[in-house]
């Protein structure tokens, strides 16, 4: 039942600005760690930014400075902020997160659908 629904992608231009959403749903008990990866055609999928439960972040050199990643525990959802895109940027967006579910103290790993972003002119 626990679930990552994404939004917010889109068609941009460069050096413009998206907000990614992650939301997670369902009987979860709580939330560990939550970040965003990327992947394009022809390439691994990496990290791009992530958090743990206590709000420490870390980004991938190449959005440093560009990208900014915020949660909010009350709603369960995790932001990327998105600022001076580059073509480069274009990729399928992906949301991870650890939840622990209701019920148990196990933690699970879960993956968002993605959300398509594409950079270009």
């Amino acid at each position: 039942q626990v679930q990552l629904v994404e939004s917010g992608g889109g068609l941009v231009q460069p050096g413009g600005s998206l907000r990614l959403s992650c939301a997670a749903s369902g009987r979860l008990f709580s939330i560990n760690a939550m970040g965003w990866y990327r992947q394009s055609p022809g390439n691994v999928r990496e990290l791009v930014a992530g958090t743990t439960s206590g709000g420490s972040t870390n980004y991938a050199d190449s959005v440093k400075g560009r990208f900014t990643l915020s949660r909010d525990n009350a709603k369960n959802t995790v932001y990327l902020q998105m600022n001076s895109l580059k073509p480069e940027d274009t990729a399928v967006y992906y949301c991870n997160a650890d939840i622990v579910r209701v019920g148990g103290g196990y933690e699970y790993n879960y993956w968002g659908q993605g959300t398509q972003v594409t950079v270009s002119s």
